[in-house]
């Protein structure tokens, strides 16, 4: 009969850090950890011929919450649970199919810590919530409605789209923010090296045989004279001005005040208020499709905003809603959302439909999104290479004044 070894959180382990069991299978010696009152974190079969290297199987397992995920990876393992059980298979068999087919380290990790909970007759939902990241907030309440309704592989498909939306949408957001860096950063590189090093040489060898510099000639020899000395400074200023901004965006009321002036930034923010908008209209009405209720579904959206003005806004909603008031009054007076959005969330509160006219706008608003984005991508480039354009016509000026000076004076 094959053997294991076994790590436990509960159980006093042998030398080396792992206890054994007989066992005619995996399962097998799962079940007989579980009926000694343990919780197993790490179960491998001895092979024959040699020992299992402890180091190795810890370093391949390791804890549950050692292993991520990316979104897109979860997105996709979450699809492929919901096709096994719609197929029929049983929810353990489901996920042992998975973690055989598994690819990565992280993806078996995480399968072996939902397959350990689940045969101990803990729900998927708690599991996956003792597990972590990536299992969000979200995806664990919508598992644990679909659990409760007894639709867990139609809620893991929907879940499995909102998870694939959000991907889309966040490289649709990162796509439109690429080149526009790329252009800012390769004219501000060559910016630097013409002030710096071209501008000091060629004015070198004409500043002494003018009496008067022009000005721009001044300021541009300032500049490169200032960076040139200081430049440590400007790195360590420069570093203490982004390790300002991540200590502000972790204050409350410094990240309000952030994302408040980002969403009112021309072309910026509507964008971002938008793309806010979109996933909170998709993401409302998968959760209250799924069966959760309205202020759970409002709490479980408010954390996937990613804005804290608006992120507020949800709050005070809660709020109305504890209080039993409707959602579409303290939306319209936050002033964040559309007027179109707080029109069918009310229609949808009077109607008893309110997941379907969420989802039904979440194609509209979504569209209206990626618009926002071709509008960005369409006017921040130019803007940044007009402003840039103006830096580097005033640095040539600066160096063409005093040639030209200087040849006058010659002829």
């Amino acid at each position: 009969m094959p053997t294991f070894r076994y790590q436990t959180l509960n159980g006093t382990p042998r030398t080396g850090g792992f206890s054994e069991v007989e066992a005619p299978d995996r399962a097998g010696a799962i079940r007989q950890i579980v009926q000694r009152g343990q919780t197993p974190t790490a179960v491998e079969e001895v092979r024959t011929g040699g020992a299992i290297d402890a180091g190795a199987l810890a370093r391949r397992l390791g804890t549950p919450r050692t292993r991520r995920l990316s979104r897109a990876h979860t997105a996709s393992l979450v699809r492929e649970l919901a096709t096994a059980i719609g197929a029929g298979l049983p929810l353990v068999q489901s996920l042992r199919a998975l973690a055989r087919a598994g690819a990565t380290e992280a993806r078996r990790s995480i399968l072996e810590h939902l397959i350990i909970e689940v045969e101990q007759g803990r729900p998927l939902s708690e599991a996956m919530r003792a597990y972590g990241p990536p299992c969000t907030e979200l995806i664990v309440s919508l598992v644990g409605a679909g659990e409760a309704a007894g639709r867990l592989g139609e809620v893991l498909r929907q879940t499995a789209s909102l998870l694939d939306r959000d991907v889309r949408l966040r490289r649709s957001l990162l796509g439109a923010m690429l080149y526009p860096l790329i252009v800012l950063g390769a004219v501000a590189v060559a910016v630097i090296v013409v002030v710096t090093v071209i501008v000091p040489r060629v004015l070198g060898a004409v500043s002494g045989q003018l009496k008067s510099i022009p000005l721009p000639t001044r300021i541009v020899q300032g500049v490169a004279h200032f960076v040139g000395d200081w430049w440590p400074l400007l790195l360590l200023a420069a570093l203490g001005v982004a390790a300002l901004w991540r200590l502000a965006r972790r204050r409350p009321a410094w990240r309000l005040r952030i994302d408040t002036g980002l969403l009112r930034l021309p072309v910026v923010g509507p964008a971002l208020r938008d793309v806010a908008v979109a996933r909170f209209t998709r993401t409302l009405g998968t959760l209250t499709g799924a069966g959760l209720p309205v202020l759970a579904s409002l709490r479980v959206t408010r954390q996937t905003l990613g804005n804290r003005a608006m992120e507020d806004a949800v709050d005070r909603v809660c709020e109305q809603v504890a209080a039993g008031r409707t959602i579409a009054e303290p939306l319209e007076r936050s002033g964040w959302f559309p007027p179109l959005m707080v029109q069918i969330v009310a229609l949808g509160e009077q109607t008893g439909r309110l997941d379907e006219m969420l989802t039904q706008a979440a194609d509209a608003f979504e569209e209206k999104t990626e618009q926002s984005i071709k509008v960005l991508t369409t006017v921040l480039p130019p803007a940044l290479i007009i402003l840039m354009a103006c830096v580097v016509g005033f640095v040539v000026l600066s160096i063409l004044l005093p040639l030209i000076e200087m040849q006058e004076r010659i002829g």
